[in-house]
């Protein structure tokens, strides 16, 4: 495979691109992808058999079941980020290994179940936040020491909307490989 073909299964739907600006307009779609991500996930998987859920998206990628678990880690920690934003002054956040996380026994479980209810858990609650938001929240913002930035919850929120677009578009892509990239 070509290194272009590979970057384009890495990032099927692009990199991501922080937003700079507050676009007010953009925060309702944003906040729907948000709430309809576990359903779109569910749908995705609930009647693949167990061998699908071990092929990959791409060559050295995560299986479907990692990616559905990872994205079970990762949304737990972008709830508490937003929390932590709303009633801390500029917290730093804990970053974590989400690669090494991919590598836990917890994410190589052939069940999913408890991470799609993680997800419709989180979802719900992170979208009841985000909802009772008023313009001066989305300003508010934390410092990611990984990065050495500071982000506002509005570039947070576009970085989850684009996070779970990415990563339906990972499943996507592992159920079409038919297990093609798994020797690769």
């Amino acid at each position: 495979m070509s290194p272009e073909e590979i970057e384009k299964l890495r990032f099927p739907v692009g990199r991501f691109n922080p937003p700079e600006t507050l676009a007010l307009e953009h925060i309702p779609g944003m906040i729907e992808t948000i709430r309809q991500f576990p359903d779109e996930v569910s749908a995705l998987i609930n009647d693949l058999p167990i061998d699908a859920l071990n092929w990959k998206y791409r060559p050295g990628g995560w299986s479907a079941k990692q990616v559905v678990h990872h994205c079970a880690d990762s949304h737990m920690n972008a709830l508490i980020r937003f929390k932590l934003a709303l009633t801390e002054d500029e917290p730093t956040i804990r970053p974590y290994y989400e690669d090494r996380w991919a590598e836990l026994m917890d994410s190589r479980q052939d069940d999913l179940l408890p991470s799609v209810f993680i997800l419709g858990g989180v979802h719900r609650r992170w979208t009841q936040v985000m909802q009772s938001m008023i313009l001066s929240d989305w300003n508010r913002g934390y410092i990611h020491p990984e990065y050495n930035r500071r982000y506002t919850l509005y570039q947070a929120l576009g970085n989850y909307d684009w996070h779970c677009k990415h990563h339906l578009e990972h499943l996507r892509l592992a159920i079409q490989s038919n297990g093609k990239y798994n020797d690769m």
